[in-house]
């Protein structure tokens, strides 16, 4: 677990990390997080067996997209079984599909592996609507990477939500 700046210490060229435009926005912000290091982390899997002790709800991110082309980003608990019909009808959307990796990185700017709300910092023209599980609102602290799967952020919930609200993001609350 490191601060921003023991982190930062390291890192001899900062124009090849995308995390920086997270980690700078959360700072600029006044924002508390600590940053956990750890190998590549691309499915939940991998991320109980390799991610070690790191306290707060643990989330699983998809990106989604409907026949219409509307872009979802769902963030749930990492536990949580995930049903498309049941999503659909929850979203009063088309048939859902997983969003293509070219999409993703045109509208979060990720590759897969490295979804999670904190992308939605390169959704300029909030093009992607955004859904949480409900449940995860009531943990005191979120993980998530920011834009890259080697690294996870650990923010407060109310840190996270100021976060969205600066970048003029909004989040719909969602009930599995």
């Amino acid at each position: 677990m490191k601060t921003f700046r023991q982190y930062i210490e390291f890192i001899d060229d900062q124009s090849t990390h995308l995390e920086l435009s997270v980690l700078n926005e959360l700072n600029k912000l006044g924002l508390e997080y600590f940053i956990y290091e750890h190998p590549p982390l691309r499915t939940v899997e991998e991320s109980k067996a390799l991610r070690g002790e790191m306290h707060g709800g643990h989330t699983k991110n998809l990106f989604l997209r409907d026949k219409k082309k509307k872009n979802y980003l769902i963030t749930v608990n990492e536990n949580q079984k995930i049903d498309l019909k049941f999503l659909e009808s929850e979203l009063s959307s088309g048939r859902l599909s997983f969003g293509s990796p070219e999409r993703l990185s045109q509208f979060l700017g990720v590759k897969p592996g490295a979804v999670s709300p904190l992308a939605l910092l390169n959704d300029k023209h909030n093009d992607v609507a955004f859904f949480i599980d409900h449940n995860l609102l009531s943990e005191n602290i979120l993980n998530f990477h920011p834009l890259v799967n080697h690294l996870t952020v650990s923010i407060k919930v109310t840190d996270f939500k100021y976060f969205l609200k600066s970048q003029n993001k909004f989040y719909n609350e969602i009930y599995f």
